[in-house]
């Protein structure tokens, strides 16, 4: 009985964390990340209503926590402690200082919670985690946080970019997706003055300046473009 009661345990306990890190959260989801069916998780989403978890039904739609309530932050293993020091290290590597300040702030809040044994391997793990490449750490773009902002929100752009022939152009994009290479952010948009998909350096933009207008989200994955894009 007792084998039996730890794999739900630990199930209930990942899909309450589940539930507080996404806005909406489908039983199929929930059904294949533990490998269990629909049913299962049916159950286990009605055991954790009856233990009092506001736990909010969107019909047709998926699961969600009632805005508003939180639950005591879950401890960290020592390896997911670890991934976040490497996550962090990885960071400075960038060079978008918006970006690198924002994302270590939000790991130091996360710091805070872990257990005091394992702050002192996190501070450890820090003197001794090094990533090579990018001599360069001077950080060239202060952008990446606002075009964020731009893309969740589907908010235009107007962007003053220099190209690597040092040629300047002002645009509207609609911002798609980011991805980064060697340290480098790399901006997917809709250029409105090429009419179609380009991808800019954000380093390479001179200013950026967030329009009221909204455009209509593009219907295509990360996976689609680079497909109908990359391989022209």
């Amino acid at each position: 009985m007792e084998e039996k009661e730890k794999p739900r345990l630990s199930r209930l306990t990942a899909i309450i964390t589940q539930l507080q890190s996404k806005r909406l959260v489908t039983a199929k989801y929930l059904a294949e990340k533990h490998s269990v069916s629909i049913r299962t998780i049916y159950r286990d989403i009605r055991t954790l209503e009856k233990s009092g978890i506001p736990i909010v039904t969107e019909e047709g739609k998926g699961y969600s926590i009632m805005e508003g309530y939180h639950l005591p932050p879950v401890l960290f293993t020592e390896d997911e402690a670890n991934a976040l020091i490497t996550v962090e290290q990885l960071v400075n590597k960038t060079k978008d200082q918006s970006f690198s300040e924002n994302v270590s702030s939000a790991i130091e809040k996360i710091k805070s919670i872990l257990r005091y044994s394992q702050k002192g391997n996190a501070e450890l793990l820090s003197d001794r985690i090094y990533f090579g490449g990018n001599q360069n750490a001077e950080k060239s773009s202060n952008n990446l946080m606002q075009i964020q902002s731009a893309l969740i929100h589907f908010q235009t752009l107007k962007m003053a970019y220099n190209s690597s022939a040092n040629k300047q152009t002002t645009r509207i994009i609609e911002p798609f997706a980011v991805y980064s290479i060697n340290g480098n952010f790399l901006l997917i948009a809709f250029c409105r003055l090429r009419n179609d998909f380009r991808a800019f350096r954000i380093d390479f933009i001179e200013s950026l300046l967030t329009q009221n207008e909204t455009f209509t989200p593009h219907n295509m994955t990360i996976q689609q473009y680079f497909e109908e894009y990359v391989k022209k």
